[in-house]
C-alpha cells in the first residue's frame, strides 16, 4: 500500500537519518552505551562527554548557557516542571498565575492541577488571529502574580506571539515568565536572551530528533528557582532525577546542531512552499485562513472550509496525512479549543484542517496536495 504524503509536521517529525546514525552509536557494545552518571570507568566518562556535548549544542541553538539546559522526556514534562516547579518554589510570594486559553494541554492541565492546590489562574483569550498581546497580560497582573506561561507559536494555527514584548512587561513587574516553545525551536530562530524568558520548553521530535526527549531552559542570572517534580538521585543539578538516556540526548543534540545550521534557509524554503499551498487552495470558494497571515510558523497552514465537516473532508484525502487539530486531542469529538477561543463557531472549527510542511516536503508534494484537495472538495460539494 502506498503511504500518504505526510503533512502533519507540527505533530511530529521523522528522525533525520543523520540523527539516527548518531543515536545508533550509543546503543551497542562497541559504542557509547554507558551510564553518564557512572564516574568510576571509561564507559561512563564517554557517555557523560556525549551528554555534555549535546547540552552545549542545544544551548547554542537557543543562545543559552549549557548549565541552563535541563534534560526532560519532552516538552510535556518540561512544561510541568516549569509551571509546577516555579509555582511551588515561589508560593510564599503569591499564588496567582496567568496563561492563555489556547495553550497546549501540557500547560493547561498543569495549571488545572495547581488550581486544585489552591493557586488561582487567569486564562487570557487571544485575538481573532490567535495572538496574545503584552497589554492583555499587563491588564491581569496582580500583586500576588508569580508566573506567566505563554507559548511562542501556537500548535494548531502557527501564530507567533511577541514574546519579547510580553517579557518586557513582566520584567518590570518582577514576575517569572515561562514560554512553551515546542513548536518554534528548530523551525525559526529562537534566542532566550532576546526573548527575555526565564523558562523555556522544547521538544526533540518537533525538529527531527527522537520522540521522548526534550529540555527545559532555566535562567541562571538572575537565578530562577524551581522545585523538582521527579525525585530519586538528584540528577540535573537537583531539578530532574533519573538515569539519562544517552542515545536520546545524543539524538537531540545532533538535531539541534543541524537545525542551527539550516534553520534560516529552511524557514525561507518552507514559507515558499506554504504560500504555494495556500495559493492553490485559497482560490476555492469558502476556504479561509485561520491564524495570523504573516506572523506565523513558516510551514504552518490552518484553514476552514465552509459547509464541509473537517473529518469528512479529511476522510476524502486518503493520499494526505494531515490533521484537524492538535495530535494530543485527535480522538476528541469536541471542536478545537484554540479555534473557538479565537472566535470561530463550533461549525467553523469543526470544518478546519491543519496542513504542516517540513524538511522532507517537496514542491511536487505540495502540488499533489493542492490537486487532491481541490478534487476532493469539489466532489463533496457536488454530492
Amino acid at each position: 500500500m502506498q503511504m500518504p504524503l505526510y503533512f502533519d509536521y507540527m505533530a511530529t517529525t521523522p528522525v533525520d537519518p543523520r540523527v539516527a546514525d548518531v543515536m545508533q552509536q550509543c546503543l551497542t557494545l562497541d559504542g557509547i552505551f554507558g551510564n553518564p552518571a557512572s564516574r568510576s570507568h571509561v564507559y561512563g566518562w564517554k557517555a557523560e562527554q556525549m551528554v555534555e556535548s549535546s547540552r552545549r549544542l542545544v544551548a547554542q541553538l537557543v543562545n543559552a548557557d549549557p548549565r541552563e539546559i535541563v534534560w526532560t522526556s519532552g516538552a510535556t514534562e518540561a512544561d510541568n516542571l516549569a509551571i509546577k516547579g516555579a509555582a511551588h518554589a515561589n508560593a510564599h510570594k503569591g499564588r496567582h498565575l496567568i496563561t492563555s486559553a489556547i495553550e497546549h494541554s501540557a500547560v493547561l492541565d498543569s495549571c488545572k492541577q495547581l488550581e486544585t492546590e489552591g493557586f488561582e489562574v487567569s486564562y487570557l483569550l487571544p485575538d481573532a488571529r490567535g495572538l496574545i498581546s503584552a497589554d492583555s497580560v499587563a491588564n491581569v497582573l496582580r500583586e500576588d502574580t508569580i508566573l506567566v506561561s505563554i507559548m511562542h507559536a501556537n500548535n494548531e494555527v502557527g501564530s507567533i506571539n511577541d514574546i519579547a514584548a510580553i517579557s518586557a512587561v513582566l520584567r518590570q513587574a518582577g514576575v517569572l515568565f515561562h514560554c512553551d516553545a515546542a513548536q518554534s525551536v528548530g523551525k525559526v530562530s529562537v534566542d532566550v536572551e532576546a526573548l527575555g524568558v526565564d523558562l523555556l520548553s522544547l521538544s526533540s521530535h518537533k525538529f527531527y530528533g527522537p520522540k521522548g526527549m526534550g529540555a527545559l531552559y532555566v535562567r541562571r542570572r538572575p537565578r530562577v528557582l524551581i522545585e523538582a517534580q521527579i525525585h530519586g538521585g538528584g540528577h540535573e543539578r537537583g531539578m530532574r532525577s533519573g538515569t539519562l538516556a544517552t542515545h536520546q540526548i545524543a539524538g537531540l543534540g545532533h538535531a539541534a546542531k543541524i537545525a542551527a545550521a539550516e534553520v534560516v534557509d529552511e524557514s525561507k524554503r518552507l514559507q515558499r512552499l506554504r504560500d504555494r499551498l495556500w495559493l492553490g487552495v485559497s482560490q476555492l470558494d469558502g476556504v479561509s485562513l485561520n491564524g495570523h497571515p504573516q506572523q506565523r510558523l513558516p510551514g504552518a497552514l490552518n484553514l476552514s472550509v465552509a459547509g464541509i465537516d473537517g473529518e469528512t473532508l479529511m476522510a476524502s484525502l486518503k493520499d494526505l496525512a494531515l490533521s484537524t487539530g492538535s495530535a494530543c486531542h485527535s480522538a476528541s469529538l469536541e471542536p478545537s479549543h484554540v479555534l473557538t477561543a479565537m472566535g470561530l463557531s463550533d461549525e467553523a472549527a469543526n470544518s478546519s484542517l491543519r496542513f504542516s510542511l517540513g524538511r522532507f516536503t517537496t514542491e511536487a508534494d505540495v502540488d499533489h496536495a493542492v490537486a487532491h484537495f481541490c478534487y476532493a472538495l469539489t466532489k463533496l460539494r457536488e454530492a
